[in-house]
């Protein structure tokens, strides 16, 4: 049932996948229904993989409606990580099927939304359910797209690290050098490039 027409619309939005060194940064917008609460929503991180995995179905099934976009390693390289999760972030709210009266954005920085009425919470996604969904989807959502390219590019472990820039990441990087959804504007990257003599 659609909420009265009265009721604020209200979007929360988050990404998953500044940090790592490989991949694209995805976001997700979420408009959760009013009358249909989903207990447990908190910051992906917090939340155990099944935890996390169940809460997705649950908000894809219960909220008004969602959508899911992100930047591609080309434009994070292109734009930085910042200006890449801000395009991503905006992507995500204006592919939704219902438009906002107001959209919160976890973090401490709000996108370009056409005019449409935004304000930056930090750390939202303890705090504002509607980010917490929008944190999970984003996270489930790159896990998946890390779990495909671990397919691809199996020399690089991408399903046991998620391109966190870890230890075996990193020594994995020095050892084969970077592949085509490496961020070669990150540190890390540049520096085991340099350590093989290809930068």
């Amino acid at each position: 049932m659609i909420p009265d027409e009265c009721e604020r619309l209200i979007a929360g939005v988050d990404e998953a996948g500044r940090g790592p060194l490989a991949g694209a940064v995805v976001a997700a917008a979420v408009i959760l229904h009013p009358q249909r609460s989903i207990d447990g929503l908190t910051d992906s991180k917090k939340l155990s993989e099944k935890r996390r995995a169940a809460l997705e179905v649950e908000i894809r099934e219960h909220a008004l409606c969602y959508a899911i976009a992100e930047a591609s390693v080309a434009e994070i390289d292109e734009l930085n990580i910042l200006h890449a999760s801000m395009l991503a972030m905006r992507r995500a709210v204006l592919a939704l099927a219902m438009r906002p009266h107001h959209v919160l954005i976890d973090g401490n920085r709000t996108p370009d939304l056409d005019g449409l009425s935004c304000e930056a919470i930090v750390q939202g996604d303890l705090s504002e359910a509607c980010i917490s969904a929008a944190s999970i989807l984003a996270k489930q959502h790159r896990d998946r797209q890390m779990l495909e390219l671990d397919g691809r590019f199996p020399e690089y472990r991408f399903a046991q690290h998620k391109g966190y820039p870890t230890a075996l990441h990193r020594e994995l990087l020095i050892e084969h050098g970077a592949c085509e959804v490496h961020r070669r504007s990150f540190r890390p990257v540049r520096e085991a490039l340099q350590r093989r003599g290809e930068a």
